[in-house]
C-alpha cells in the first residue's frame, strides 16, 4: 500500500495510490497519515478498502511530505563504505548518529532553499524508514515488526555549517528544506528485500548518485535495534540510513548546489522526487 498527503502546505489530505496510479483519497476513513494511522490495525483497515470506491483526486495536486506529526528525523551517516572513503573519513565500528530538524521537512517536489551565508550545499538520496510501533530496547530479530514503510529522503546538507563551524553534524542537516519525503510511505508488505533497492539521484538530469541498498555497513533490522537502545523510536518517527557515494562534496573538483539546480531522486518501489533549488530570500 502507497500512502502519501496531498495539498497545500498545512492543508493536506490523506490518499493512497490505487493500482492503477491515481490518487484516492482517504478522508472519509482517516483524518490524516499520522501516527495513529500507521498503527497495524488501521492499516489493515486502509489495506482493506477497494481503491475503485474511493473519491478520485482530480487534476495537478501538490503532494506533501507523506507523514504528518513528524516526531524525530534520525540520521544515520556514513553508511555505505564507499561513501565514508570519498568523505576521507573511516568505515565506523557503530552506527553514526545524528538529528535532523523537523523544521527542515518538506514535500517532495518542493523547492530547496540554500539558506543564507552558505556556500557547499549538497545532496544526499537516502532510504527512509517510517516507524510503526514504539520501539525501546529492540532486539535485532523483532526488530522489523516496528516498522510501518519505507520512504525516499533527501538528506539535504550544506557542508560548510557541517565541517567547518564546529559542534556537530546538526547544523549542516537541519536547515529549512533541507528534508524532502515522499512521494510515498509504501507499507513494509510491498518491499520485498529491503537490501535490494537501487537509490538513483541526479543534478540537471546528470547522474551523481547510483547506489544499492545491498551495500550498507548496516542493515535496516540493526538501524533500529541500535538506535532504540538509546532513544524511543514512537510512531512516525523518520530514520534516514545514509547515502551511497556521488555526493558533491567528494567530487573532484567538489561541486554544489546553486541556484537553478534540479535534483531528481528515486529508490525501487519508492517513487520519484524532484527539486528545484532556489536562493534565500528574506
Amino acid at each position: 500500500m502507497k500512502l502519501l498527503r496531498y495539498g497545500p502546505p498545512g492543508q493536506e489530505k490523506p490518499a493512497l495510490v490505487a493500482p492503477d496510479g491515481s490518487l484516492r483519497d482517504l478522508s472519509q476513513h482517516v483524518h490524516d497519515i499520522d501516527p495513529r494511522t500507521l498503527e497495524r490495525k488501521v492499516l489493515d483497515e486502509l489495506r482493506a478498502l477497494d481503491p475503485a470506491g474511493l473519491p478520485l483526486v482530480e487534476g495537478e495536486v501538490r503532494i506533501g511530505a507523506p507523514v504528518a506529526a513528524i516526531g524525530k528525523l534520525v540520521c544515520v551517516g556514513l553508511n555505505y563504505a564507499d561513501h565514508a572513503k570519498e568523505s576521507n573519513l573511516p568505515v565506523p565500528s557503530e552506527p553514526v548518529l545524528f538529528m535532523k530538524a523537523t523544521s527542515a521537512i518538506c514535500g517532495p517536489n518542493d523547492q530547496v532553499i540554500i539558506p543564507r551565508g552558505a556556500q557547499k550545499t549538497d545532496w544526499e538520496v537516502e532510504l527512509g524508514i517510517v516507524i510503526g510501533r514504539k520501539a525501546q530496547y529492540v532486539e535485532r530479530e523483532q526488530a522489523l515488526e516496528h516498522i510501518a514503510g519505507y520512504c525516499i529522503v533527501n538528506d539535504v546538507s550544506e557542508r560548510a555549517f557541517q565541517h567547518e563551524r564546529g559542534g556537530s553534524w546538526d547544523k549542516g542537516k537541519g536547515c529549512d528544506t533541507f528534508a524532502p519525503i515522499g512521494p510515498w510511505l509504501v507499507t513494509r508488505d510491498e518491499i520485498a528485500d529491503v537490501r535490494d533497492l537501487d537509490l538513483r539521484l541526479s543534478v540537471n538530469d546528470e547522474v551523481r548518485q547510483r547506489g544499492n541498498t545491498r551495500t550498507m555497513i548496516f542493515a535496516i533490522d540493526e538501524i533500529v535495534s541500535y538506535i532504540s537502545q538509546f532513544m524511543t523510536l514512537n510512531p512516525g518517527d523518520v530514520i534516514c540510513t545514509g547515502t551511497p557515494p556521488g555526493v558533491g562534496a567528494g567530487m573532484q573538483p567538489p561541486q554544489f548546489l546553486k541556484p537553478g539546480d534540479r535534483m531528481r531522486l528515486s529508490i525501487s518501489g519508492l517513487g520519484e522526487q524532484c527539486q528545484d533549488v532556489v536562493a534565500w530570500q528574506r
